[in-house]
Order: C-alpha cells, then structure tokens, then sequence
C-alpha cells in the first residue's frame, strides 16, 4: 500500500495525535478513528439516499446532513 501527505491544521494535529496509542503511527490512529468505512460503504450508504431523495436538491440536501453529522462524530471522538 502507498502512502500520501496530506496537510491538516495545528489543531487538528495535535488532536490526532492526543489520540495515539503507544507504538501507533498518526495514519494508524486516523484508521482506527475513522474505523472500516469504505467505499462498498458509502455506494450502499448512497443508494439508499437516493431511493429517499428522487430529487438532485433533495439529495444535495441529504448528503449535506450527512456530512454534517459525520464531522459532528469524529470531533466528538477526537475532542
């Protein structure tokens, strides 16, 4: 498996890290965080969204929610 650099806030950073286990990688804590959410997932996950929300609004609508929440989640994790 490769590897990717990605830039995150201070904040966010030291958040992650607060959140490292001994011996773990900051990419590990961020697996173990974000837990086995893949892509088979989020095409399930979408699928249903869309049998609810016919509508591109609608469904613009839902994803925004879901974002929302998601992001409400793992703050709450990492705080």
């Amino acid at each position: 498996m490769g590897t990717k650099q990605i830039r995150v806030s201070e904040d966010l950073h030291a958040r992650v890290k607060a959140e490292r286990e001994d011996g773990e990688t900051l990419g590990e804590t961020l697996e173990r965080l974000l837990g086995d959410y893949g892509l088979v997932d989020f095409a399930d996950d979408m699928a249903d969204v869309a049998d609810e929300h016919p509508t591109v609004e609608n469904l613009e609508q839902a994803i925004e929610n879901s974002d929302e929440r998601a992001r409400e989640e793992i703050e709450e994790q990492l705080s």
